[in-house]
């Protein structure tokens, strides 16, 4: 497969695009909320880690991406796999928009579940068209499975 760079570049900017607006929800360091007023556990990650974590997780989505579009969009399998690729794009984004914007953990919970079966998902129907682009995202789906829990536990704390 030769290399398109621009579109390279327009999957990857896509995928950060989402990045961006999901990081318009996060909140500031000092902020009432999500540093006073949350009980989160013990283990819960430095806030330093999130910024590189989520950068190396949108980079591979959109190399991911990429490798699929590349195989064009003709066969149903490849739109399939680019819908349901959008879908968690929506559903990551919708995550920070209610855990949040919203300041709703069980919110978060009811979004991340369906958000962590549309990675699955994506993860299956990427590897029917290109297997490497399935094999990227497993990493995500590792992510997502621990803030998950993380999710829950700050449920249950609060």
């Amino acid at each position: 497969m030769k290399l398109n760079f621009p579109k390279l570049a327009l999957c990857i900017g896509l995928c950060f695009v989402f990045a961006f607006a999901g990081s318009t929800f996060t909140p500031v360091p000092g902020s009432e909320w999500y540093y006073h007023v949350l009980q989160k556990p013990s283990w819960n990650p430095p806030d330093w880690l999130f910024p590189p974590a989520w950068s190396i997780l949108f980079l591979l989505m959109g190399v991911a991406l990429y490798l699929v579009v590349q195989q064009g969009s003709e066969q149903k399998k490849n739109m399939g796999a680019l819908i349901v690729f959008g879908v968690q794009l929506l559903l990551n984004l919708g995550w920070s928009a209610v855990f949040f914007g919203l300041h709703s953990p069980l919110y978060g919970l009811m979004v991340i579940v369906p958000l962590w079966l549309s990675i699955l998902l994506t993860i299956v129907k990427f590897k029917a068209v290109y297997p490497l682009s399935g094999y990227l995202l497993i990493p995500y789906l590792l992510w997502v499975t621990f803030a998950s829990y993380l999710n829950f536990t700050i449920w249950q704390l609060n």
